[in-house]
């Protein structure tokens, strides 16, 4: 069984694009991203600023949600982000 958390996280761009990702550390990710120091599309595109986190019980569930998440419109990761922590629906069950 594995005890530390995980998390779906959101961030916002400089350029108000979208970009999601796993981490166990939000905190930490968010730094990594704004020193040049995460994933390559967020390099060009900082300052990012975290718009939306979600905990997992696993790693296996954030990243599935992560995963279903990037499926979205950029309308339905706005309509996930606004009311995906009311409903007890995963990214992938929320827009069937």
């Amino acid at each position: 069984m594995e005890n530390s958390k995980h998390y779906l996280y959101v961030l916002e761009c400089n350029d108000a694009s979208f970009y999601a990702g796993y981490t166990t550390n939000i905190e930490r990710r968010i730094k990594q991203h704004n020193d040049g120091k995460g994933a390559k599309y967020t390099r060009s595109r900082v300052p990012v600023r975290c718009i939306y986190q979600e905990e997992f019980l696993s790693k296996r569930e954030a990243m599935q949600a992560e995963y279903a998440f990037k499926q979205l419109t950029r309308t339905n990761k706005e309509r996930y982000m606004r009311e995906g922590k009311n409903n007890d629906k995963e990214p992938k069950e929320f827009f069937k």
